[in-house]
This record gives C-alpha cells, sequence and structure tokens, in this order.
C-alpha cells in the first residue's frame, strides 16, 4: 500500500523543488537541460546530498498531486521540470501559440494603479503569467490583499506582433502587456 504524504511535507517537497528546479538549480549542483529539465536521478541524488531527503515515490505524489501543476515529467518520466515561473535563465522550448481573445491576471489594490499606467511587467520572472480562469486570476491576486482581476486583449496583442506561449498547465506567458491592452474588470 502507497503511503500518502502529509499536507506539510507535500508543501516541504513543493517549496523544494520550486526554488531548485525555478530559481537556484545551481544551489545543489544542478544545471537546468534545454526546456529546464532536470534527470529525476540527478535531482533525487543532488537533494539527498545536500540534507534533503526525497524519494521517488513522495517525487511522484507531489508532482501528480499539485493542484496548479507546478511541475511536470517528460513522457519518459526521466526528466521533471517546473512548467513556469523561473528567475533563472532557461529556454522552455515553447512553441508560439494563438491565445484566447480575452486573458485574465490576477493582482492586488496596491499595484493595480501602477500596472494600468505602465502595463504588466514581468518583474524577476521570465515572462508574465496570464490565465483563461477567472476564479485563477482571482486566488492569485488574494495572495497579497484584496484581489483585483484585469483583463487582456490577448488577441488584439497577438495580431500587432506580440507572441504568446502557454504551458503544459495552461498559463499563458508573454514577454509583458502593454497598458493599452488592459482593461480593469472586477475590483
Amino acid at each position: 500500500m502507497t503511503e500518502l504524504l502529509t499536507p506539510q511535507r507535500c508543501t516541504r517537497i513543493s517549496k523544494y523543488l520550486s526554488k531548485h528546479l525555478r530559481h537556484q538549480p545551481e544551489r545543489i549542483g544542478l544545471e537546468l537541460l534545454p526546456g529546464g529539465w532536470i534527470e529525476v536521478s540527478k535531482l533525487l541524488t543532488a537533494a539527498a546530498q545536500h540534507g534533503f531527503e526525497l524519494s521517488l515515490l513522495e517525487l511522484q505524489q507531489v508532482v501528480g498531486g499539485n493542484d496548479k501543476q507546478r511541475f511536470g515529467f517528460d513522457d519518459s518520466g526521466d526528466l521533471i521540470r517546473a512548467n513556469q515561473g523561473h528567475s533563472t535563465e532557461v529556454d522552455l522550448q515553447r512553441p508560439v501559440r494563438t491565445p484566447p481573445a480575452i486573458l485574465y491576471h490576477g493582482t492586488h489594490t496596491k499595484a493595480v494603479t501602477e500596472i494600468l499606467k505602465t502595463g504588466l511587467q514581468k518583474m524577476s520572472r521570465h515572462h508574465v503569467h496570464l490565465t483563461t480562469n477567472l476564479s485563477v486570476a482571482h486566488e492569485v491576486g488574494g495572495r497579497r490583499g484584496k484581489s483585483i482581476i484585469i483583463g487582456v486583449n490577448a488577441i488584439l496583442m497577438e495580431s500587432n506582433g506580440h507572441d504568446f506561449y502557454c504551458t503544459d498547465n495552461d498559463v499563458w506567458l508573454v514577454d509583458h502587456v502593454p497598458p493599452e491592452y488592459l482593461k480593469l474588470l472586477m475590483a
């Protein structure tokens, strides 16, 4: 019988993976392969060598059970990567895709004035993250206070030469969103 992870252990593993697959792979001696991939065996070995014991079963449970699908395995199960949110230099090798007409971005009240003035910036990440799901945008926006939803006229952006990419977990990525494509939807 397979033991399920406690919520605390699951969160701890997820945070560890985020740190080392998105932001600091070199901290534990890893180097991202093209597409942002890491060999699963190397990840498990590096984690153990740096005092973070992690089994393959635990890794599989965290990746499979993560509600936001932050991480994914390749088809063989030999490679793992973070689907988006990197601050370290990486080319995820995603093809350019045609976005839906409208995408959403969740933010908080303190940021909305600046966003409407200067647009959505990628900040320390490689891309601005957008979604097709209003409830996801609301949840993201509520992390730091009252949630505000901003609509993005993605189809007009694309027709004006902006490239969009979509991750395996349906997060839409773009380099930036100029203010003329934004509309405040829910305050």
